[in-house]
């Protein structure tokens, strides 16, 4: 391929997968130079993309908009994109994602599905394809389009850096409230099945009050978020800041913690790429897809049992024959997780105690 000038890279899902896409960003700004990368993300997701180096320009897509105005926002992405780029990269298998791929870049990368069914059109209209691999770690798949193009990379995950004015300005107002080591306990998630609940939620912050050391409470601002702020327990310890922490806060207190519990979300990633001693409560996630990266292990973990710890991070789930299903919930609507009622908060505490206890 003909060093391409204009790259859009296309990530249609999560905040995580937008996180977890930095790598391959990295890798293609180190290889090309003064290349101009822009993405196409969904509108929720912009937080997190606002806070990546490299990019000019960041376009979205909003579900709510699709809902009240049908194709005309399609429409509109057309005509600003229509082979405006060199090169479009897409990280996601859907038909909608994929479209946008052939329409928007004059040449393109893109992730397909397995079967043949679903994705014989998109391999003959696509420049190159690679099969979405859900036994593949995410950071591995997001990787693939790098082959297409010979590019290397340094790091499989890779993490935020901020200006030092920044990290100053929270380690003094962490001084003051006399925050110096603190452990960051984060409950929430995007979705209320991946969330702890509150029994055994509130169990497990009363033996972590007993720790003696500041535990930070974090979250957001959505209506799930301030749901889940309001059970918090009053407790010494249990610093609750649920929804008084902005992004560019989180991922500078989580750098400064001692480590990370809490559910397998962005959060827990973020910890992650930092090297943090993470405990992660895990429900119906897939592993092999979801799990935190070891960068000490170079490697993440694919199999599924009650406690396992592997480089930094230990895991928690439930001893059940359908852990893990992969689905959002038992009824996969994104409605109650039974497995997540069945991991016993004692077992997540002796885990971190022990941990403390020799830190």
């Amino acid at each position: 391929m003909i060093k391409p000038k204009k790259i859009l890279i296309i990530i249609q899902r999560s905040n995580g997968d937008v996180f977890l896409s930095l790598s391959l960003i990295k890798a293609i700004h180190n290889h090309y130079e003064a290349v101009q990368l822009d993405l196409l993300i969904n509108e929720d997701t912009l937080a997190i993309a606002d806070l990546f180096p490299y990019i000019n320009s960041i376009h979205t897509f909003s579900y709510i908009k699709k809902q009240k105005r049908r194709f005309h926002q399609e429409k509109n992405l057309f005509f600003k994109l229509f082979k405006k780029y060199d090169l479009s990269i897409n990280l996601t298998a859907s038909d909608r994602s994929v479209i946008y791929a052939i329409l928007f870049g004059k040449k393109s990368i893109s992730a397909i599905e397995q079967n043949k069914n679903k994705s014989w059109w998109k391999k003959l209209l696509l420049s190159n394809s690679y099969f979405f691999d859900d036994s593949k770690h995410i950071l591995l798949n997001n990787l693939q389009p790098l082959a297409f193009l010979n590019i290397g990379f340094e790091n499989v995950q890779e993490k935020l850096i901020f200006e030092a004015s920044q990290v100053k300005k929270l380690k003094e107002k962490l001084k003051i409230q006399h925050f110096e080591k603190f452990l960051i306990f984060h409950p929430t998630a995007q979705y209320e099945y991946k969330i702890y609940p509150k029994k055994s939620r509130d169990k497990l912050l009363h033996l972590l009050n007993t720790l003696e050391i500041p535990v930070i409470v974090t979250g957001g601002k959505s209506p799930l978020d301030l749901k889940v702020k309001d059970e918090i327990p009053n407790l010494s310890n249990i610093k609750n800041q649920i929804g008084n922490t902005s992004l560019t806060d989180f991922f500078i207190l989580s750098e400064l913690s001692m480590g990370y519990i809490g559910m397998d979300t962005l959060n827990m990633h973020i910890a992650a790429s930092q090297n943090k001693r993470i405990f992660a409560i895990c429900g119906p996630t897939n592993l092999a897809m979801w799990s935190p990266w070891s960068n000490d292990l170079k490697d993440s973990t694919k199999i599924n049992k009650p406690i396992q710890t592997y480089g930094k991070n230990t895991i928690f789930q439930a001893n059940m024959p359908c852990v893990a299903c992969g689905n959002a919930g038992c009824d996969d609507k994104k409605g109650r997780s039974e497995c997540l009622y069945l991991i016993s908060p004692e077992t997540i505490f002796n885990e971190i105690n022990n941990w403390f206890s020799n830190v």
